[in-house]
């Protein structure tokens, strides 16, 4: 037995019994006649302490050989600590050393293994296994597996069945690209990695399997953010002779129970807000709620005043920053600057401030007088202190600019606060979205997405303005979950991929093992996937889900600790029967 107890957990009572520890040295105080070492494992942090007048030469010789990180195990007996620590559950007690073997040594590692370390994040990437073993780190693993925990529980209570769904698959072209394997045995073919088991889970719907979830894998090859990763996981479900509103309830019920038993927040009926609405009032579909600046469009007031700015504008919208009109006009630039930036790209800004003492100014005061502004401030309902921004152009890409500066300045005058929690069900979604360079609808979600039912005579007629059967949950201005209604009807899944330039060969030759199965009975149905990896990152108070993964990418998609991706060797493309030419 390499140990009686865990790190973490002997107190006062345990006092003068004879125990057995193994961990890590972390840190070790020698002072000649006295050796303290804190050891360490995943449950906490034990203060050893050999001492000249109790333990022996060999003993101690045996300590001096210590180094930070050291595997050791320790038997010695319980002492009451002279010099408590009320900062650690083991802090009342000490270990006076009676045997140490040492079972692994270590090289100094290339940063402290502490809660604040002095390594830097690629660093400490590429030595992953060591950065798991520092708190914050390991917290949030476990953290995770808390989350995920709650999550099997919740819906096995629910009836859900879980099922593993298959990793290589087919390749679709739809959505991000594939992460494709080649095929040793079948020679110039190959496997996709799943972007979702979309597929599978209908399949199972078919199959009678009536609830089913699964914690998977999924894989996009995409531009990675600090939000992203190549690899990710998500709760996977699907139901049965189901509407809308029952996946919401579900899911509703499950994202209440993880706020409630994690955040210890309680939540009502979560409010609910139109595609149409979420744009118009906030320029994204997954708009924080934690505040307000809700946009408010001014064309009325603001054209033909040979201002051209404006005067030549699809759209003039602006938001209301209460409490800022105190702002210098190095601020102001400053934030005109950020909307100007590429990842932006605003031609500009205007301001208006509505002054304390009542007086409205602005930086158009060329060409609008103070009756004019104030009755843009009245629009805004704006009072004494506040400052309102305006932006114009193109009526899509400037509710988008503007969405940008609202959650700049949300983040800047800290009014989204990480301990609280904003959820919202964002519902109505367009069916299709036009895209110029293929003039060719591509679908909004996934061409397995239901239009509402009344919008269904839409697709002969005018299907940009047909609504999708969709939904997805959101959590601080995060969208954490989507889902759908799904066609079950042969044919009007064929008509689905019509729209979608979808030749008949095509969908057949993609989808003809899902339309083949449709001929057998299958069911209404419908679901949800939730980013898993997000959703842990938000209810531990964060946005970035890195640290919630194990081992993670960089933002290149490499895993710096085992160096991949990497060529392979010219046997392993002989077998596989490809070769290898890169373009300049």
């Amino acid at each position: 037995m390499f140990r009686t107890h865990t790190n973490g957990e002997l107190t006062s009572q345990n006092i003068d019994q004879t125990v057995t520890l193994s961990g890590w040295v972390q840190t070790i105080r020698d002072k000649g006649f006295m050796i303290w070492i804190d050891l360490r494992d995943r449950y906490g942090i034990t203060q050893l302490v050999f001492d000249a007048d109790r333990s022996s030469a060999e003993l101690l010789e045996n300590a001096n050989k210590l180094g930070r990180e050291f595997v050791i195990q320790v038997e010695g007996k319980v002492i009451e600590r002279v010099s408590k620590n009320p900062k650690i559950p083991t802090g009342d007690i000490e270990i006076l050393v009676e045997k140490l073997t040492i079972l692994n040594s270590s090289e100094v590692p290339p940063f402290t293994i502490e809660d604040q370390t002095d390594g830097g994040e690629e660093l400490r990437m590429k030595y992953r296994y060591l950065d798991i073993r520092r708190n914050p780190v390991k917290d949030k693993l476990i953290f995770r597996h808390k989350m995920a925990q709650k999550v099997r529980n919740y819906l096995s209570d629910q009836d859900f069945i879980e099922v593993e769904t298959p990793v290589l698959i087919k390749s679709t072209p739809e959505g991000a690209r594939d992460f494709v394997v080649p095929s040793r045995m079948n020679p110039g073919q190959f496997y996709a990695l799943p972007q979702s088991p979309q597929t599978f889970k209908q399949l199972l719907m078919i199959g009678g399997m009536d609830r089913y979830f699964q914690i998977v894998k999924c894989f996009r090859d995409e531009d990675l953010r600090a939000d992203r990763q190549p690899e990710f996981t998500q709760i996977d479900c699907e139901m049965a002779f189901v509407e809308q509103e029952d996946v919401l309830q579900i899911f509703e019920g499950m994202t209440a129970t993880l706020l409630k038993d994690i955040a210890g927040k309680e939540f009502g009926k979560f409010p609910r807000m139109t595609f149409a609405d979420a744009m118009k009032k906030y320029g994204n579909d997954k708009p924080d709620i934690r505040f307000g600046m809700e946009f408010v469009e001014v064309n009325d007031l603001v054209k033909g005043k040979d201002f051209k700015i404006f005067d030549d504008a699809e759209l003039v919208v602006g938001i209301n920053v209460q409490g800022c009109a105190e702002y210098t006009r190095k601020q102001i630039d400053e934030l005109i600057d950020w909307v100007k930036r590429p990842q932006i790209g605003a031609n500009g800004m205007i301001w208006i401030k509505f002054q304390n003492d009542g007086t409205v100014t602005s930086s158009v005061n060329k060409f609008y007088n103070e009756e004019d502004l104030k009755k843009i401030t009245e629009k805004f309902v704006a009072k004494p202190g506040d400052l309102i921004f305006l932006m114009s152009g193109n009526e899509n890409k400037v509710r988008t600019q503007l969405s940008a500066l609202r959650m700049e300045l949300g983040n800047r005058l800290g009014l989204r606060n990480p301990k609280e929690f904003a959820p919202l069900w964002v519902v109505d979604f367009p069916l299709l979205e036009w895209d110029e360079e293929t003039n060719r609808y591509h679908a909004m979600h996934h061409p397995f997405t239901a239009p509402k039912p009344e919008d269904v005579h839409l697709l002969e007629t005018d299907p940009g303005k047909a609504r999708a059967n969709a939904y997805d949950l959101i959590l601080n201005g995060n969208e954490i979950g989507g889902g759908s209604v799904r066609i079950f009807d042969k044919d009007l899944q064929a008509k689905m991929f019509n729209l979608l330039g979808f030749t008949k060969e095509a969908a057949e030759a993609q989808f003809g093992f899902l339309m083949n199965a449709f001929q057998y009975g299958a069911p209404p149905h419908a679901g949800l996937a939730l980013g898993f990896d997000r959703l842990v990152a938000i209810l531990d108070g964060n946005e970035v889900i890195r640290d919630y993964i194990a081992f993670p990418k960089n933002n290149s998609g490499r895993d710096v600790m085992i160096d991949a991706p990497s060529p392979i060797a010219g046997e392993q493309l002989d077998e596989l029967a490809l070769k290898v030419e890169l373009k300049d």
